[in-house]
């Protein structure tokens, strides 16, 4: 089978590389230098030629403050490029496995973890033209799965292990937000859940929205505290500190803790707990320097 791969080049598509290695079925991954999803002619054309029966869509606009002053190129690629990719699998009597995220909530003082029926309530340019890809999806009839995920980091890219591990690693004291709570995602733990699904047929039938993250919940603060442990950073003094220290262009969600109870009972998976897998992170990350 020929599955497409979207935004190939970013974290959760360099993850499902590795993941993919050695399988039977033909992937073709593909980034903005091969395959333009904003062109609708390119991507039927790219989807019909190689006969692809599955598409993984990875590729988004994900910098959240600059979508506030770039919002028509973040519904063109978050939308409408979702759009084409759902229109041309559908032609093609296709799958589409699209990555959405937590920033379709936050506009509610929710509390209690977020499921996949609850309404999208985004605060801000890049939850809303999030939210329009899925209704994108939703219109067109394709079969697809949707994946909602949160705080997605790896050893690949610009993340904010990576970014934390610097500071921590130079700087004397650090501020970090407390008021806002999630979950941290690994990326190659979604990207395993990804490929397993396609690997063995495990989607048909079972269209609909999901959601993924790891399991637990933190706040950043909390999140970066970990962090500093692990890599062993003692020398940085990390206080917490209310969001309004840190003025931003657009509101984030306080609270999108994502319910997985649904993704893990309809394919049977185990979710592992976040340190574990922020362990194995550090630990990659570090053997990779040495």
């Amino acid at each position: 089978m020929n599955i497409l791969v979207t935004g190939a080049n970013g974290q959760l598509g360099t993850c499902l590389r590795n993941a993919a290695k050695g399988s039977a079925d033909n992937y073709i991954f593909t980034d903005v230098a091969e395959l333009d999803i904003t062109d609708a002619a390119a991507v039927s054309k790219a989807v019909s030629d190689n006969d692809v029966k599955v598409i993984i869509n990875c590729a988004a606009y994900t910098n959240v403050d600059k979508a506030e002053d770039d919002a028509a190129f973040a519904e063109k690629l978050n939308a409408g490029a979702v759009r084409n990719l759902a229109e041309a699998a559908k032609a093609n009597d296709g799958t589409l496995i699209h990555i959405s995220t937590d920033y379709v909530f936050g506009k509610e003082p929710y509390n209690i973890p977020c499921k996949e029926d609850q309404k999208g309530t985004p605060t801000g340019v890049y939850g809303t033209t999030k939210l329009h890809g899925e209704q994108a999806i939703a219109e067109s009839g394709v079969k697809s799965l949707v994946i909602r995920t949160a705080w997605l980091y790896s050893e690949y890219g610009k993340n904010f292990v990576k970014t934390m591990l610097g500071l921590t690693a130079t700087k004397p004291e650090l501020k970090v937000v407390f008021d806002q709570v999630g979950t941290p995602t690994y990326a190659q733990d979604l990207a395993d859940v990804i490929f397993a699904i396609v690997e063995c047929r495990r989607y048909e039938g079972r269209e609909g929205i999901y959601h993924y993250s790891n399991e637990g919940v933190c706040s950043w603060y909390d999140f970066t505290k970990i962090i500093a442990e692990i890599a062993g950073h003692t020398g940085c003094d990390i206080q917490p500190c209310h969001s309004d220290e840190f003025p931003s262009k657009v509101r984030r969600p306080s609270y999108s803790v994502l319910d997985k109870t649904k993704i893990k009972e309809t394919f049977g998976i185990k979710v592992p707990y976040w340190t574990d897998s922020l362990k194995k992170c550090i630990k990659n990350l570090k053997e990779n320097e040495a």
